[in-house]
């Protein structure tokens, strides 16, 4: 049975309990949105499969716990994700400060680099707003982040924000080839001089004992 994909990439989702990362990754995936759902209990996961540059590629999302008594296990997938997506809602400041922890608590855990989006959600809500787009944008920027606010009920944004870091990943993953094929042509080429000069050099002839 022939490959449904060219590549597999693990994207992992972060953020405070409530902030909405169920209801987005349930709008993506399910094109659905539901209000009654209950909140993540450890970890979940969703797969969804896109085109990205004439190029099919499936990604596993993981959505995660906000609880503290949950990080322990969240950890634990961090080394595992080619992308992560920080999300905060927009009329909790308190979810918005959080998430320097969050990107403190990745750069504990991990070693390799990572493609990372910043999302401000529930942008719909905005008379109880108590973020500004333009902090986060300011956030975004200080860690070298593309931003996006979002909507799971309105459905903004959602599908803009996921495709985009899914082409983060796939840059990443090419580049990563890129070098590495790069690295390998050098080192042949060097391997090749070494050769080609070792059978260019000239022999002298042994002579034999007149004892």
């Amino acid at each position: 049975m022939a490959k449904q994909y060219d590549f597999l990439f693990r994207l992992l989702m972060l953020g405070d309990s409530g902030v909405g990362k169920t209801c987005m990754l349930r709008r993506f995936t399910e094109s659905d949105f539901d209000t009654t759902h209950i909140s993540t209990i450890g970890i979940d996961f969703k797969m969804k499969t896109l085109e990205v540059d004439g190029t099919k590629v499936r990604v596993q999302i993981w959505d995660t716990a906000g609880q503290e008594r949950y990080q322990t296990i969240t950890k634990q997938y961090y080394r595992r994700a080619q992308g992560i997506i920080f999300v905060y809602d927009i009329t909790d400041k308190l979810s918005f400060k959080h998430i320097a922890k969050w990107v403190s608590d990745v750069d504990e855990y991990t070693t390799q680099k990572m493609e990372t989006i910043l999302i401000g959600n529930k942008c719909d809500d905005s008379l109880r707003r108590e973020v500004s787009k333009n902090q986060g944008t300011k956030l975004a920027g200080s860690y070298g982040m593309e931003f996006f606010e979002t909507s799971a009920s309105k459905n903004i944004n959602i599908s803009e924000s996921f495709k985009r870091l899914t082409e983060l990943v796939l840059q990443a993953h090419k580049r990563d080839v890129d070098n590495l094929l790069g690295s390998l042509d050098s080192y042949l080429d060097k391997a090749g001089l070494e050769e080609d000069k070792e059978s260019t050099v000239p022999h002298c002839p042994q002579r034999s004992c007149a004892c």
